[in-house]
């Protein structure tokens, strides 16, 4: 390798490094923000739902993960339907999500929603092109009623690349820790991708309202989705920081006299480091 290779290569290792340690540190400030938001939340009892579309491997589980990695599953709660019950099918479609709307002081995140009937259900023929339709004209009177009852809404969809979402599942297939992220509506999402793309084209123009827009997310650098996404969901909410009261911890008890460490008498895990 030439001098200038070798530093052209070193350049490169230094700017991914100073860009994973900005990345860290802007996330930090993220998660801090977060964690304010929901001392907010359960102060005021407000009620908030953030709903994630998008592509398969566009990065909604990551997205999800780093918003949620930090505070409480008690006032994040994620939501991931599986496939509906025989039940299910045969009630009105947005019956099953309504249960799922959050009452106050709870934050309700949908890892996809009730716009499953928009995209998979539609181009997969799960449900008929009529339904489909009727869906697209009923969903913003949907959530201008969600709006109307005061729960805060946001909506994104997170997109990528043909090329990029190629490389994610051929790094999916050849990885064993990522394998399980590979379903066969992955594989024939993306041999479809120009049928989801005329789906979910006509869905984000149809459901796309003044009361709960559509916020489109770049998602071919995830960090760089990241940060942009929930730097707008902060902005989006009016919270404020609540004052957090100090507890007085007081003094810890004294050791009983006659106690016995269970280390002395039960199977303690072998220790490998």
């Amino acid at each position: 390798m030439s001098k200038d290779n070798h530093k052209s290569a070193a350049t490169e290792v230094d700017d991914k490094k100073g860009f994973k340690d900005r990345y860290n540190k802007e996330m930090r400030k993220l998660q801090i923000e977060l964690a304010h938001l929901q001392a907010w939340v359960k102060k005021s009892g407000a009620r908030v739902v953030i709903l994630f579309e998008g592509r398969d491997a566009a990065g909604k589980g990551g997205m999800i993960k780093r918003i949620t990695e930090r505070v409480s599953p008690r006032v994040f709660r994620v939501i991931a339907l599986p496939a509906p019950s025989d039940r299910e099918k045969s009630q009105i479609f947005m019956q099953r999500y309504i249960g799922y709307l959050p009452a106050a002081g709870e934050i309700v995140i949908f890892d996809r929603s009730w716009y499953n009937r928009a995209g998979v259900d539609r181009v997969m023929g799960f449900c008929s092109e009529k339904k489909a339709r009727r869906f697209l004209e009923l969903a913003p009177r949907f959530e201008a009623a969600i709006v109307e009852s005061g729960i805060i809404l946001l909506k994104y969809f997170l997109t990528v690349s043909e090329e990029e979402q190629d490389r994610r599942f051929r790094r999916r297939i050849d990885d064993p820790l990522r394998q399980w992220k590979l379903s066969p509506m992955d594989i024939t999402s993306y041999q479809r991708w120009w049928d989801y793309t005329r789906a979910y084209d006509e869905m984000l123009k149809m459901t796309d309202s003044q009361h709960a827009p559509w916020w489109i997310v770049p998602s071919d650098d995830k960090e760089r989705a990241r940060i942009n996404c929930i730097s707008h969901i902060l902005k989006s909410i009016p919270y404020e920081r609540v004052k957090f009261d100090e507890p007085d911890l007081g003094k810890r008890q004294k050791r009983p006299g006659d106690y016995i460490d269970p280390e002395m008498t039960l199977n303690v895990v072998p220790r490998i480091l």
